[in-house]
C-alpha cells in the first residue's frame, strides 16, 4: 500500500505521474524537468535578472519563473512597499511571490496606519469630552432642550391652526 501511494506523485503542473513498482522514485522528476518552461526570468536577491545558473552563497538564486504580469495597482504598491525605487524599476513580469509579499507588507503599514488612526481619534474624543464637561453641557441637557423647543414648536403650530 505504501509503494502504492509513494508511486503517485503529484506535481506543480496538476499531473500525476504513476511509477512502476519496481522503478526508483526519482524518475518522474526528470520526466518533467523537460517540460518546465526555459528562457524565463528569474530573480536574484539583489532583484536582478539572472539567466545564469545557480550562484554562489553570495547571491541566493530564487527559482520562479517571473510569470505574473503586474497591474498599476500593483505596480504602486511594489513602490510603497519598496521593493523598487521607480515605476521604471519595475519589470514586465515578476514573481507572483513577490506580488503576495507586497501585499501582505502593504496589508500590515495599512493596518498600522488605522490603529495610529485610531488612537488620536480616541484623544480626540477625550479632548473634546473633557471640553463639554467644563461647560457642563451633557447629551441628556441637550435632548431635553431640544424637545423643549419642538413642544413650544407644537404648541405655536397648534395656537395658529386654532385661530
Amino acid at each position: 500500500m505504501l509503494a502504492a501511494v509513494r508511486s503517485l506523485r503529484c506535481l506543480r503542473l496538476g499531473l500525476n505521474v504513476r511509477c512502476s513498482p519496481g522503478e526508483p522514485l526519482d524518475a518522474a522528476p526528470r520526466f518533467f524537468a523537460a517540460l518546465r518552461p526555459r528562457g524565463l526570468l528569474r530573480y536574484s536577491s539583489s532583484r536582478t535578472p539572472s539567466d545564469s545558473g545557480p550562484e554562489g552563497p553570495a547571491g541566493k538564486v530564487h527559482r520562479v519563473p517571473a510569470e505574473h504580469r503586474p497591474s498599476q495597482f500593483d505596480k504602486k504598491l511594489l513602490l510603497w512597499t519598496g521593493r523598487f525605487k521607480s515605476m521604471e524599476e519595475i519589470p514586465l513580469r515578476v514573481p507572483p511571490e513577490m506580488i503576495d509579499a507586497a501585499r501582505n507588507k502593504a496589508r500590515v503599514k495599512a493596518c498600522y496606519i488605522m490603529i495610529g488612526l485610531t488612537i488620536i481619534a480616541c484623544f480626540a474624543v477625550i479632548a473634546s469630552a473633557k471640553r463639554t464637561a467644563e461647560r457642563h453641557e451633557s447629551l441628556t441637557s441637550w435632548n431635553l432642550a431640544k424637545k423643549a423647543k419642538w413642544r413650544e414648536e407644537a404648541a405655536l403650530a397648534a395656537q395658529a391652526k386654532a385661530k
